[in-house]
């Protein structure tokens, strides 16, 4: 009989690629992982591993074991999924994954409603870049991840996974309160063609979206400064430094000497939240879901 849990470290190290990242995605030791290996290796005869260079690679049958792994663990949890669907009761271990300014917009007001309504619900939470919380959720190390679109550049999905809409996040121009535009009811991204830009780390999605924008609107930018928090980009815009992009969710409480103006043509992301569909009818998704949404009104237009 297969160990599920071996069975579970061995569909970690296909995922991850490595016994590290496999004892990181499982929260357990390096050691940890090579025990149960060691032992999955003794229950089928088989070698499953074989040394590359530092690290390891799968051989032909690990590749194949971990192939019927990764459905094995799929079926147990769309079982586990039923069974919590058919009890009705929101309990059990969840794992979110968010962007920085969803979970300092989103997370503490849905932490406090579903600890009110579901004291039997353990959540636990981390900051990720859409990007990777999509693959957190696909590796099976998150439960839930709250993304984002563009309006005018989706981020990639992959097939397997169900999304709900959490809301539409308006987004602002913000600049430095003595500029000649501060006052205006609203702006065209053209009129900021000279403009320096506090922008996103290089490579993050919202950087890239940033650029695709700016330059589909004919600016070449000149990126004067990158920061991954927006409360340190408009840190910046206040000491007059350059201007950024300011979407709503998680932005407040606003640095003094900061002033936020409209898009004439209307720019928002939208804001949702993706989880494996084997899981979909898990109460605890959909209570999460519904937090989310509740939250996310506050900020929606």
């Amino acid at each position: 009989m297969l160990n599920l849990e071996r069975l579970r470290t061995l569909d970690a190290l296909a995922r991850h690629g490595s016994v590290s990242g496999a004892a990181d995605g499982l929260h357990v030791t390096t050691s940890a992982v090579s025990q149960q290996m060691a032992k999955l290796e003794r229950e089928v005869g088989q070698r499953l591993l074989a040394k590359n260079g530092r690290g390891v690679r799968l051989t032909d049958a690990g590749r194949l074991l971990a192939d019927h792994a990764a459905r094995i663990l799929s079926q147990v949890e769309l079982a586990q999924s039923d069974l919590e669907a058919q009890r009705g009761q929101v309990v059990g271990e969840l794992r979110l994954a968010a962007f920085p300014t969803a979970v300092r917009g989103l997370f503490p007001a849905v932490f406090r409603a579903l600890r009110a309504d579901h004291p039997a619900l353990r959540v636990r939470s981390r900051e990720l870049e859409p990007e990777l919380a999509i693959h957190a959720v696909v590796r099976g190390d998150a439960d839930l991840a709250v993304v984002l679109d563009w309006y005018n550049k989706p981020l990639p999905v992959p097939e397997g996974l169900a999304r709900a809409s959490i809301l539409d996040d308006p987004v602002e121009v913000a600049l430095p309160e003595d500029h000649p535009l501060a006052g205006r009811g609203d702006i065209d991204l053209e009129e900021l063609a000279d403009e320096a830009w506090v922008a996103w780390p290089e490579g993050e999605f919202c950087h890239e979206w940033l650029l695709y924008t700016l330059r589909a609107n004919g600016i070449e930018p000149h990126i004067a400064h990158r920061a991954g928090e927006h409360h340190t980009q408009l840190a910046l815009v206040a000491a007059g430094l350059g201007v950024c992009i300011a979407p709503r969710l998680g932005r407040d409480p606003m640095p003094a000497g900061v002033r936020t103006v409209p898009v004439r043509h209307r720019v928002h992301r939208s804001v949702y939240a993706v989880w494996r569909a084997d899981a979909d009818r898990r109460p605890s998704i959909r209570a999460a879901v519904e937090s989310l949404r509740a939250a996310g009104a506050a900020y929606g237009t």
